[in-house]
């Protein structure tokens, strides 16, 4: 059994493919399972893959289906890990060289379910060093995690007993998946180390804003679903509705701002606010916006009716 299975879907990444498939060849980890899903890929990248596979027959699994996007690639792959862990990696991102021995390694000296590491935004021009607020709690996890898949280590058994897959054909799928992960975690591990170099590109689904940014209320809705038909919405509901809050009022206001259409970047304005305040009526009296002191917090405290449509035409503009 492979110690680490690393799930990497590819998609038309010809210019980043060998970059990323040699920082994994690369690692000091030796007994890994490397798993690539070629998500019918137009150009050369299939290519590129199969050469790896062929090349390092030990090691790599090459994998070949019709387009379905992120999610289907990465749920396609599940099955074929073999490894005690499973880590997921972008084909355009790429890792330093000890990543999954340091994780592994701190998985089986705390007997961990979840391992994570920090990272770093790579733009054209800069990069930006992405480092993890402290939590320890599964609450505190679910109102401060970063909702991103591949700077994780994660035991396949609670992927596998509880059926955990990313949405199909949705956008903001991480943050369904991460979700509907903790509740099952019984140890919480950290490497305070910058492993995974996070590609930026201007044409990527997540810099691409239009209707479907929209979709983001169909998985906070799968979110809160999940919680309450497994009977612990209640144990969480305070992190729940500080989430809720969070991701309308913050990340994703900012991302329905760029839209250019107007009228339907004006629809989905209107149904951020709208959503909220039924979903959550009392959501300024949430605890964590009133006790945790952070920047984020502290704009969404002088959120009200009036202020959030400053902030929309600002948002709009920056």
């Amino acid at each position: 059994m492979p110690k680490v299975s690393i799930i990497v879907p590819i998609y038309n990444v010809e210019k980043y493919l060998e970059r990323c498939l040699e920082s994994l060849i690369s690692q000091t980890l030796e007994d890994i399972q490397i798993i690539l899903v070629n998500d019918g890929s137009l150009d050369t990248s299939g290519e590129i893959a199969k050469k790896y596979a062929s090349k390092y027959k030990n090691k790599v699994v090459y994998l070949e289906k019709e387009n379905g996007g992120l999610s289907d690639a990465r749920n396609y792959g599940i099955p074929y890990a073999e490894g005690e862990y499973i880590a997921f990696l972008d084909s355009d991102d790429y890792i330093e060289r000890n990543t999954y021995e340091e994780m592994y390694k701190k998985a089986i000296e705390e007997n961990s379910d979840y391992v994570e590491c920090d990272f770093i935004w790579e733009y054209n021009n800069k990069t930006r060093r992405d480092k993890r607020i402290n939590y320890k709690t599964k609450e505190e996890m679910i109102a401060f995690v970063r909702v991103v898949a591949w700077n994780k280590l994660i035991r396949k058994s609670i992927i596998d007993e509880n059926n955990i897959r990313f949405p199909k054909g949705l956008r903001y799928e991480d943050v369904a998946f991460t979700y509907q992960l903790i509740p099952h975690i019984q140890k919480i591990s950290y490497v305070e180390k910058y492993f995974i170099h996070y590609t930026q590109r201007e044409n990527s689904i997540a810099n691409v804003q239009n209707e479907r940014t929209g979709e983001i209320f169909i998985i906070l809705e799968k979110v809160l679903d999940y919680y309450k038909k497994n009977n612990i919405y209640q144990s969480y509901d305070c992190a729940l509705e500080y989430n809720y809050a969070r991701y309308l009022l913050c990340s994703s206001l900012k991302r329905m701002c760029k839209i250019q259409d107007k009228e339907k970047r004006e629809i989905l304005l209107n149904k951020t606010w709208e959503n909220l305040n039924i979903k959550f009526p009392n959501w300024k009296e949430n605890k964590i916006i009133k006790s945790v002191k952070n920047c984020k917090n502290m704009y969404m405290k002088t959120v009200n009716k009036f202020t959030y449509k400053i902030y929309c035409k600002l948002f709009q503009i920056l």
